[in-house]
């Protein structure tokens, strides 16, 4: 039996949101679907360096997957989750139902996604980034944390819950932690689970393949890069769904280099699908 505390309802957190109030005890939020890897210790662990106390959220959205199959598949692991947590000073997990976090009437008023949400990720998985929207606000709102952590491998995430943050007037601030990697170079995911040994080796062509884009920078044109990088993607085991060099703020396609741009990437594995950028 874990030793760490659990939340399961609103009421609950409520109360344990009051009594840190009333002792002016800061609080940090890592917002999680749980399965948890080392990519999101990273978070948690840096949570707990800059307040006083950690809330960590396991809750599998379904508002945010627009592929049943793909909800099906996803891993949970809420005991296991709870074993890596232990030996952390001062966390604590909120697990909800869905009725907990999307109770009947709650008062959610959807946002305009506007181009932010349109391209990528939004182009591929329609709804994702409205379901995204509808949960970490709902979080937001009943945690009401000094500050939330976010990795920066689901890139367009990041600026889209930054927009929410704005647009809800959420007081919380917004913290970017880098991409945790596998020593092989992988992108750590809670996917990466259901990949055997093979598709792991597979699945290295998503890194190599942005070093290659990060290697070409101001030495081919980026219509060039691109055409070469997708070519030899295509000659692995991957299905490519996207790559693209895109303006970090703006996520608009570049059509030429400039000091700063991200490269992002989605592609199949088997039947998991994996994303990874490079910003360079």
């Amino acid at each position: 039996m874990s030793k760490v505390q659990v939340i399961h309802t609103a009421e609950e957190l409520q109360q344990f949101r009051q009594k840190l109030n009333e002792n002016a005890h800061s609080l940090g939020f890592v917002p999680t679907m749980g399965a948890l890897h080392n990519g999101h210790v990273s978070l948690i662990k840096k949570s707990t360096e800059e307040n006083d106390y950690t809330l960590i959220s396991i809750f599998v959205n379904p508002k945010q997957f627009n592929n049943s199959e793909d909800l099906k598949q996803y891993p949970r692991t809420l005991s296991a989750d709870l074993t890596q947590l232990e030996g952390l000073n001062n966390c604590v997990v909120f697990a909800p139902d869905e009725a907990e976090l999307y109770p009947q009437n709650d008062g959610f008023v959807p946002m305009e996604l506007g181009s932010t949400g349109n391209v990528l990720e939004g182009a591929f998985r329609p709804g994702h980034f409205e379901g995204v929207v509808h949960v970490v606000h709902n979080l937001f709102r009943l945690v009401a944390a000094n500050k939330a952590y976010f990795g920066q491998k689901d890139f367009q995430q990041l600026a889209i819950i930054r927009l929410l943050t704005r647009f809800y007037g959420f007081k919380t601030t917004i913290i970017a932690c880098p991409t945790v990697r596998e020593a092989s170079g992988l992108a750590m995911s809670s996917r990466n689970m259901r990949l055997n040994e093979k598709e792991l080796q597979d699945a290295l062509i998503i890194i190599e393949t942005l070093r290659f884009v990060e290697s070409a920078k101001n030495k081919r044109t980026i219509s060039e890069t691109l055409a070469s990088a997708k070519n030899s993607f295509n000659a692995g085991n991957l299905s490519l769904e996207y790559l693209a060099i895109v303006d970090p703020e703006t996520l608009c396609e570049l059509k030429d280099w400039q000091e700063n741009q991200i490269c992002c990437i989605a592609a199949h594995c088997g039947s998991v699908r994996l994303i990874d950028n490079l910003l360079f």
